[in-house]
């Protein structure tokens, strides 16, 4: 009788302690310390990747917000060098990212994330029958690249300079995102962009691979600025994005630096 008056006890101060602590929750904005919103200024070719990685961050900590600014990166930091308020620069290229960092507009030196090669640019099932750098030299065929002050402008450029081949684009575009919707939208046959931004098109487009001999190899750099409004949120972004976010930015087709 007392063992089972014991047992009945024990139960009780189980369920008790239980009730008290309550069901596990996931981890709030007050409890990492976390709160408030940043402004992530981004290369457009990292718009797919970092807009999982911003809904993947604010899931992880509640009440937190990350906005996201995409262009041309010489635009942005065109954008941040005349006062443009953010708390983050990533770019697509060191070019950019010195631009800021010269102008004294960064709290610590840049770190690269990410890497990207470049990659031909066709329409759905490759019409023109492109198949090197070479085709792209080919009268009639519309090309359009990335304007020579873009990274995938200058990076378009070098990989033209070293297969010798010579291009008169029909139009530059201001970011990789436009050379790419014009190819997907049928206004020219081919472009130069990233391998990343052909995965992200899904069926709309198709790539041409370039020999590794030929291709150049962009990085991508990420600094906190000096002006950030949330300088602990920034550097958790950051933070993330150098842990978890590498598996996403792999997903997109980036590889690790």
């Amino acid at each position: 009788m007392r063992a089972r008056l014991v047992a009945a006890l024990l139960v009780a101060i189980a369920v008790g302690l239980v009730s008290a602590c309550g069901p596990m929750a996931p981890v709030s904005a007050s409890q990492s310390g976390l709160n408030g919103t940043i402004t992530v200024f981004a290369a457009s070719s990292l718009n797919a990747a970092f807009t999982r990685i911003g809904a993947d961050f604010e899931k992880r900590h509640p009440g937190t917000i990350v906005k996201f600014s995409f262009a041309g990166s010489s635009s942005l930091a065109a954008q941040i060098q005349q006062g443009a308020l953010g708390d983050v620069f990533a770019s697509a290229d060191q070019p950019n990212m010195q631009k800021v960092i010269q102008a004294g507009l960064t709290s610590q030196m840049p770190i690269v994330i990410a890497r990207n090669d470049l990659e031909i640019v066709v329409a759905k099932g490759n019409p023109k029958h492109v198949e090197a750098l070479a085709d792209l030299a080919r009268s009639g065929l519309v090309v359009v690249l990335c304007a020579p002050a873009v990274p995938c402008g200058h990076y378009a450029a070098q990989t033209l300079q070293k297969a010798g081949v010579s291009v008169k684009p029909a139009s530059q575009e201001a970011d990789v995102k436009s050379v790419l919707s014009k190819v997907a939208l049928g206004e020219a046959d081919a472009g130069l962009v990233y391998v990343t931004d052909v995965k992200s098109a899904g069926n709309a487009v198709e790539g041409v691979a370039i020999p590794p001999a030929l291709n150049v190899v962009a990085e991508y750099p990420i600094v906190i600025l000096k002006d950030s409004q949330n300088r602990a949120l920034a550097r958790a972004f950051v933070s993330y994005i150098l842990t978890d976010g590498r598996q996403t930015l792999a997903r997109y087709g980036f590889t690790n630096p």
